[in-house]
């Protein structure tokens, strides 16, 4: 068993945060892993070209809704790099982290980078804050916190009551909600670059239909956009839905304190290198909301330092597994939408 990091004592007048981070520093943790990312994003893509060259090997087959379901999680994975890309973990300025951003975001998956940079870092900046944090906003059906659901009626209310049960299902609607959501910021004129991200995003939309009807069936081309897209939305909902949804809310003097306020509204997920692969390296969200920079491969050698302050400070450090997760994910939204209820 690896023995736990000593811990030097606190100095006096220093807050908590600029300890930890001097000492994650020190370990080297914030230094770029330029050789893990070329790898990385190589073997992604060459993965994802394959996929999409067996997809024009196959040809006019129902085998082909397989193919889509597999381009699905390639794609959630391209996202991934999108977001590392996005918390300036990968290039060494920011146009070539916008740059990135594009070509994953806009090009590669069909969503704004724009829009959900500036929608990730509001989150970022007040995870689970009813009121500053979008990712809490009531999306649909879903809400939560109860007050949220005051006043629903009729399917919508039916809904929200019955959240827990229906939240799954949903997320096979994620994609699209996704999709919509940017082509709403860019219709609303707030996006940076508004005509480059819409130019895009239309090659990307182009692309992504024409490519279905020219070697399927109609039906077959609808079908294995209808699955795709579900796949992809659900993957995306299923990696983020375990980091933060059910966690207790912050008093006060929590809320203004940096390190707690990203401590205590963060889960993590335990699972080994499987789970850092599936989740994109968001299971270890405590690490991540602390230093949003740090390269993902850093993230799993930060958190017996990160544990072992907390530990020491006497700070929650919530972590648990992957089923386990959805599991209190569940809890809570069914506690919410009995709450909310008439």
């Amino acid at each position: 068993m690896t023995a736990a990091p000593t811990l030097r004592p606190v100095r006096a007048g220093r807050s908590d945060y600029a300890e930890l981070s001097s000492r994650i520093r020190a370990a080297g943790l914030l230094e770029r892993r330029t050789g893990y990312y070329v790898a990385k994003y190589s073997l992604t893509w060459l993965v994802f070209a394959a996929g999409w060259l067996a997809f024009a090997v196959i040809g006019a087959s129902w085998w082909q809704l397989v193919t889509a379901a597999v381009l699905g999680v390639l794609s959630t994975q391209i996202a991934f790099l999108g977001h590392d890309a996005g918390h300036k973990q990968v290039a060494r300025t920011r146009r070539g982290s916008y740059l990135l951003g594009l070509l994953h975001g806009n090009l590669a998956v069909g969503l704004s980078f724009g829009w959900w940079l500036d929608k990730h870092n509001r989150h970022h900046a007040h995870p689970n804050h009813a009121e500053l944090d979008p990712d809490v906003a009531p999306a649909g059906p879903l809400i939560f916190f109860p007050e949220d659901g005051a006043g629903r009626r009729g399917l919508f209310g039916w809904l929200t009551r019955h959240q827990a049960a229906v939240f799954f299902p949903l997320l096979l609607l994620e994609g699209l909600n996704l999709h919509v959501a940017s082509l709403q910021a860019l219709r609303s004129g707030t996006i940076r670059a508004r005509w480059l991200e819409t130019g895009l995003l239309a090659v990307h939309l182009a692309a992504f239909v024409a490519a279905p009807l020219l070697v399927l069936t109609p039906w077959q081309a609808l079908a294995f956009i209808a699955v795709h897209q579900a796949v992809f939305g659900f993957y995306m909902g299923c990696s983020f839905a375990p980091n933060h949804k059910g966690m207790p809310p912050l008093t006060e003097a929590e809320e203004k304190d940096y390190l707690r306020r990203q401590v205590l509204t963060a889960r993590n997920v335990r699972g080994g290198r499987f789970v850092d692969l599936l989740l994109g390296g968001l299971n270890y969200q405590i690490e991540h909301h602390l230093f949003p920079s740090m390269p993902r491969p850093n993230l799993r050698r930060a958190r017996p330092l990160v544990a072992a302050f907390c530990a020491d400070h006497g700070i929650r450090y919530a972590e648990t597994g992957l089923l386990a997760s959805y599991g209190l994910v569940l809890g809570h939204l069914h506690t919410v939408g009995a709450e909310a209820g008439p």
